[in-house]
């Protein structure tokens, strides 16, 4: 069994497709539509695993009073780059009713929870994005039996990579501006 691509999704449109552009897709658009080097990237239906996760760290990051966490929308480093991590901390003052893409100076952290389709571009792609936009804060967390397994990294100013700084199971302790310490059995959310 196949299944058609809607006629605006190819050939796109000319000249390829660009972060603006991603504001007026169709309605019957998928919801979650990120942008990497130009493609679009359709994201699965995701676990149940995933969406723990995403609500533990959303509910658990306590970030001072300017910053504030924001799920699966996008960020918008480049013309040709929108891609839409998990979790980011964001500056407070960058949100309003019709925000739908963050420039990387308002984002103080980028968390991305791997899942099957998308473990090459959270592992490789997405934080070497990230570090290149100057975000100096970046957590991939990845499903270990049911647990989630969070590592740690900061941009080397000097280099402008990720440098890693901790491996965190059952507690997540770091500091990133701010003390953090999230206790990361899933259970709490969903008891």
């Amino acid at each position: 069994m196949s299944t058609a691509l809607p006629e605006w999704f190819y050939p796109g449109p000319p000249g390829g497709w660009t972060a603006d552009l991603l504001d007026h897709l169709p309605p019957d658009a998928p919801r979650h539509v990120e942008l990497i080097d130009g493609a679009l990237v359709l994201r699965p239906p995701q676990t149940a695993f995933h969406m723990l996760t995403l609500r533990l760290l959303e509910r658990s990051l306590r970030p001072p009073r300017h910053l504030t966490a924001v799920r699966e929308m996008t960020l918008t480093p480049s013309p040709r780059q929108r891609p839409e991590p998990d979790v980011m901390l964001v500056a407070r003052t960058t949100i309003s009713p019709d925000t739908t893409t963050f420039r990387p100076e308002d984002v103080h952290l980028v968390v991305e929870v791997v899942s099957a389709e998308s473990m090459e571009r959270d592992r490789t792609t997405k934080p070497l994005k990230y570090a290149d936009a100057g975000i100096r804060h970046f957590w991939r967390v990845e499903n270990d039996n049911g647990s989630p397994v969070v590592y740690t990294f900061d941009r080397e100013p000097a280099t402008r990579a990720y440098v890693p700084t901790g491996i965190h199971r059952k507690r997540l302790h770091t500091h990133i501006g701010f003390d953090v310490a999230i206790d990361l059995d899933l259970r709490k959310v969903t008891d």
